[in-house]
Formats: structure tokens, sequence, C-alpha cells
């Protein structure tokens, strides 16, 4: 049996057919479709280094059946940055250090930027910790992490405060 399903990845209308039912979206992303940004940590949805956006909200894609999302919009990892511009996020990550060997990184940032959109960062740290605690970093860089979303908040904050003025 064969299901049909449109999303939109990264902006890009995507035609899928899958052959099981039980496909999750980091499988699918991953293996068929060769975004292998979105990391398979735990696979549990414990660790959240698989975190992507689907209409802007944050979800852990190895929990996520492909089929449930006909018609979403996905956002991941690699459609963050715009040609050689990184995202805010990404950019704060490299200046602050918020990653080590990296595997994390990708579902770190996009939870950030989730945070970030969902108005949650504000400027507490301790709230901004609270907020990104399904998100695990075995290396233990979650000082560098923290200070990039909150510089990063900061500087989508301003942003958005030049182009309404």
């Amino acid at each position: 049996m064969n299901l049909s399903l449109t999303l939109t990845i990264n902006g890009k209308r995507r035609e899928i057919v899958l052959d099981d039912p039980r496909v999750t979206l980091l499988d699918l992303l991953r293996e068929r479709l060769d975004l292998t940004g979105s990391k398979k940590g735990c696979d549990r949805g414990q660790c959240g280094a698989c975190t992507i956006l689907v209409h802007g909200q944050r979800i852990n894609s190895c929990l996520a059946l492909a089929i449930s999302y006909d018609g979403a919009s996905i956002t991941t990892i690699e459609g963050l940055a715009d040609g050689d511009a990184l995202h805010p996020v990404q950019q704060a990550f490299i200046d602050h250090d918020g990653f080590q060997c990296g595997f994390c990184t990708p579902g770190q940032i996009m939870s950030a930027v989730g945070l970030i959109a969902e108005a949650q960062a504000g400027e507490d740290a301790e709230r901004v910790r609270e907020a990104m605690s399904g998100n695990i970093c075995r290396c233990g860089a979650y000082k560098g992490i923290t200070e990039a979303v909150l510089d990063a908040q900061a500087k989508i904050s301003a942003g958005k405060e030049r182009d309404a003025a």
C-alpha cells in the first residue's frame, strides 16, 4: 500500500510516496530526502537531536509519523541559512562556542530558533535553560548554548524593532 503526502520542506514543495505508514519524519528526512542535519540520537524523543520546526513549532521528528504531517511546512537545519548568510542563531552558536562535538548542534539550533519564534526566550538565562531542557548536549556546552540563544534573541528583537520603526 502506497501513501502519498505533500510537504513543504525548507520552502520547497515535495510530493512524497511512502510504502510504509510507520516512517517517521526523521527517517523520511534523513534516509529518503538526504537531509541529514537532523540527527538520530536516542530515537525516543529524549535527547532533542532530531528537533525540527513544523509550522514554526519545535517537534522531535523521531516521534512524528510522516503521514500525520501531510500538508505541513517543515524547516530543518538545512533551511535556516540564506545562501552564505547564516541565520542569527547559527552565527550566535559560532560566536559563543555553543558546540563541541557538534552532534547535538542542529537540534539545539532548531530548538533555539523555535524558542525565539515562540517568544519564550526572554532575557533570562534560567528561562532559556528550562525551555531548552529537551535538548541534551553530552559534551556539556550549555553555557555557550545559553549565551548564544540570549545573544540571538537580542539581535533578532533589535532587528524587529528597527523594521517596525
